[in-house]
């Protein structure tokens, strides 16, 4: 039977989760839409419940409830109506002890969710390692960034840890840290094949403390605007690095 109040303990706990505080107390996140959905399905993501419309075939060997459209409303923060929606735990995002080679990407302080989603979508789209993430940033399991993310949240590794602490590991391995900067240089180092790439802050760009363990770039502008978008920076400099590193 199909569940049609909103006011149903289900629906409530799940709606809950889209508080950034219920996220980190239940480790639990909830995604909105059919691809986001089978996305994390098939990438292996841990899905509790699916929530969907009773239109929507059961998945198999996942809970799978049928709703209301008001009830599916209610779950959905996306402006446009969704078929379904679910609970997913959300993944450990510990650092690990050996970076493997390629091309990290850390973000010092990142606050838009649609950027941060972004960049995390680019780096899988372009084949980055993994994304390491201040603890400042905003939270990648948040609807906003799992949205602009398109599913690449769960294709690499996200990780989440003391900027300082592992710029100085990476570094410590042979990786070379390069982070944009409106004083930097406008060449960029010889790539290797372990690079690490740092985008800043949207208003305030990378802190003095983690610019200090980089090598700091700026991008030449030949136009009249001093800077660019986070999420525009971060797919530059991506690609430039990536197709320069050795295979």
């Amino acid at each position: 039977m199909s569940i049609t109040s909103r006011s149903n303990e289900r629906v409530k706990h799940a709606r809950a989760l889209q508080d950034a505080k219920a996220r980190k107390r239940e480790g639990l996140h909830l995604i909105e839409g059919d691809k986001l959905v089978s996305d994390a399905i098939a990438s292996g993501a841990a899905v509790r419940t699916v929530f969907a419309l009773e239109s929507v075939p059961p998945f198999d060997g996942i809970e799978t409830i049928p709703v209301s459209e008001s009830v599916l409303d209610a779950l959905c923060t996306a402006k446009t109506p969704q078929r379904m929606c679910a609970v997913v735990e959300t993944p450990p995002c510990a650092c690990p002890e050996r970076y493997p080679d390629g091309l990290w990407v850390a973000l010092d302080r990142l606050q838009d969710p649609g950027n941060l989603g972004t960049i995390i979508r680019t780096a899988d789209a372009l084949g980055a390692r993994g994304v390491l993430l201040s603890p400042d940033c905003a939270d990648p399991f948040s609807p906003k960034a799992l949205r602009a993310a398109m599913g690449s949240t769960y294709h690499l590794p996200l990780c989440v840890g003391d900027l300082e602490t592992e710029l100085s590991t990476l570094s410590a391995q042979g990786f070379t840290c390069i982070c944009g900067h409106l004083h930097g240089e406008e060449t960029l180092p010889a790539a290797t094949k372990r690079m690490a790439l740092v985008i800043g802050n949207e208003g305030q760009g990378v802190s003095e403390q983690t610019a200090a363990l980089c090598m700091r770039y700026r991008l030449p502008m030949r136009g009249r605007a001093e800077s660019l978008n986070a999420a525009v920076f971060a797919a530059l400099l991506m690609q430039t690095l990536l197709n320069a590193m050795p295979q």
